[in-house]
């Protein structure tokens, strides 16, 4: 497998294979490949942390780094990745894992000093992230209860996040919506949705 930064030559590829990856896991359809699409743009994104990961010159996997906001401001030295996508034939395969050790390895080397992201505790635990709670540090509108279970923290120089306590922000661009979703979805090929369950996103 052959891991490097994406080019623009890459996008649609790639907005192919997180459409892929993410379809009917969290919700009917998914909006992961228009987060994907909108992020370049944004001012939030790290293009030196936008990895592809490819086998047999196709690409399998993607993975994308944004800063954190803070205060309205954009944080200079703590960053969130996401979406992280994995084709599904490719998946529990240690493929993810891959993306995310070496890109956050790179991210420590470019200077960056923490990273925020929301997520299964369970996987990620693995990655050295705990509750973002631990260092004080939170999400907007959510109760300790609410976000204990997803936001986690994982400091790439230690001792970092404990005087970074407060409330922090992910871009908006995370969040598009339903009309813009639709419009977007017009580029792909037709998918059949799954139905709406409890506990969909």
């Amino acid at each position: 497998m052959n891991l490097r930064i994406e080019t623009e030559n890459d996008y649609k590829e790639n907005e192919y294979v997180t459409r892929e990856a993410f379809w009917n896991v969290y919700r009917p359809g998914c909006n992961e490949h228009l987060v994907l699409h909108n992020l370049r743009n944004s001012a939030t994104f790290i293009k030196e942390l936008d990895y592809v990961i490819e086998e047999n010159n196709i690409i399998i996997g993607n993975i994308i780094y944004t800063k954190m906001i803070k205060e309205g401001k954009l944080c200079k030295d703590i960053i969130s990745f996401g979406p992280v996508s994995v084709l599904p034939a490719f998946q529990n395969q240690g493929v993810g894992s891959l993306l995310i050790t070496e890109s956050m390895q790179t991210a420590k080397e470019l200077g960056y000093k923490a990273v925020l992201i929301t997520g299964n505790p369970k996987y990620y635990q693995r990655f050295g992230f705990v509750s973002a709670s631990r260092y004080d540090i939170h999400l907007p509108n959510l109760t300790l209860d609410d976000e204990a279970a997803f936001f986690m923290a994982k400091e790439l120089v230690d001792g970092y996040l404990l005087s970074k306590s407060g409330t922090y922000y992910f871009d908006t661009k995370f969040d598009p919506s339903d009309i813009e979703l639709a419009n977007f979805e017009k580029q792909f090929p037709y998918k059949e949705k799954r139905k709406s369950q409890a506990g969909d996103l």
